[in-house]
């Protein structure tokens, strides 16, 4: 994409074509930055006036050769020097896994993989929050069913997935509730047939409802926040296990920001980034209950609040102040 002049002009790609990518697309575009987005089936952003160029996603190939092909990308349109943006979990891991290669070719915000694996890896995620200081559910790593026989678990206790590889049933509903001994052992079972054993978590559950969850979202520069709120998930579906927030508001609760900060900082993290916690009645601690280290899908929420988190992140990208 050239100007008739001849300079290229400065847009961005973006890997993903769900809601987290229409805010982006809907941020950038606003302010004149040229979109593109590269999508498989899901291809919600698409359906946006700012997205110019809606480009097929090969989701069965390498990490390798989607690195390749999004560099194959820039130099067959010509759009070298545009920002690379990830629009969700495993476009994140992407781009850090494969910074080297696409580094000379595009511009972009993120972390080693290192650090994003802390975020990605709930196993790592607990244990850095552990050094750093911050409290999360108790939660136990079963090797086998003689392993998981011999847990103390209270009930009810919920079954997680550790880390999202693939898509499956248990993978699609984050958390099986599970009620008793039996269920525990017939729910650990089923995950068995769809993940590795090192991978399925026992973890307290926190009672309460969702007026009890709040997320700190940001954009860092080496743990830093630059941008950032604090907001108050009140409803989500499902209800139980949320994929999807459906009623979030801003809200000032510096203990949630505090916390946060202090996890951020242990990681080192730069880019986008949402911290979820829920606060456990029974203690009166909000306690970490994942970290989303890509754009969430209620970012926009941001741009109404002030803190256009996408065009924060496309700035920073290209080593511009915020």
């Amino acid at each position: 994409m050239r100007t008739s002049d001849g300079p290229a002009r400065e847009g961005a790609l973006v890997i993903g074509g769900g809601h987290g990518t229409l805010a982006i697309a809907r941020s950038l575009g606003r302010r004149g930055v040229p979109v593109w987005v590269v999508a498989g089936e899901l291809r919600i952003a698409a359906s946006s006036r700012y997205v110019e160029a809606c480009l097929p996603w090969h989701g069965s190939i390498s990490s390798q050769q989607q690195a390749e092909y999004l560099v194959e990308i820039a130099h067959r349109n010509r759009i070298e020097g545009w920002a690379l943006i990830a629009g969700n979990d495993t476009s994140t891991e992407l781009i850090a896994r494969h910074r080297e290669v696409m580094a000379p070719v595009f511009k972009f915000c993120t972390s080693s993989w290192e650090v994003v694996c802390d975020a990605l890896d709930k196993r790592r995620s607990y244990a850095l929050a552990a050094r750093a200081g911050v409290d999360h559910p108790r939660t136990f790593y079963p090797q086998d069913v003689d392993d998981l026989m011999r847990l103390e678990v209270d009930f009810p206790a919920i079954l997680k997935p550790a880390i999202k590889i693939g898509w499956n049933a248990f993978i699609r509903a984050k958390a099986w509730k599970v009620r008793n001994r039996d269920e525990l052992l017939r729910r650990y079972r089923e995950a068995l047939l769809l993940i590795e054993p090192q991978s399925i978590m026992v973890q307290d559950l926190i009672p309460g409802g969702n007026e009890n969850q709040f997320s700190y979202a940001a954009l860092c520069r080496d743990g830093t926040p630059l941008a950032s709120l604090v907001a108050r998930r009140l409803r989500q579906y499902p209800v139980d296990f949320g994929r999807a927030s459906s009623l979030v508001e801003t809200i000032d609760l510096p203990e949630v920001e505090s916390v946060a900060r202090r996890l951020l900082s242990a990681m080192g993290l730069t880019g986008l980034v949402e911290v979820e916690f829920k606060r456990d009645p029974r203690d009166g601690n909000l306690k970490l209950l994942d970290i989303n280290p890509r754009p969430w899908r209620w970012i926009s929420l941001g741009q109404r609040a002030g803190v256009d988190f996408p065009y924060l992140l496309y700035r920073l990208s290209r080593g511009e102040a915020i």
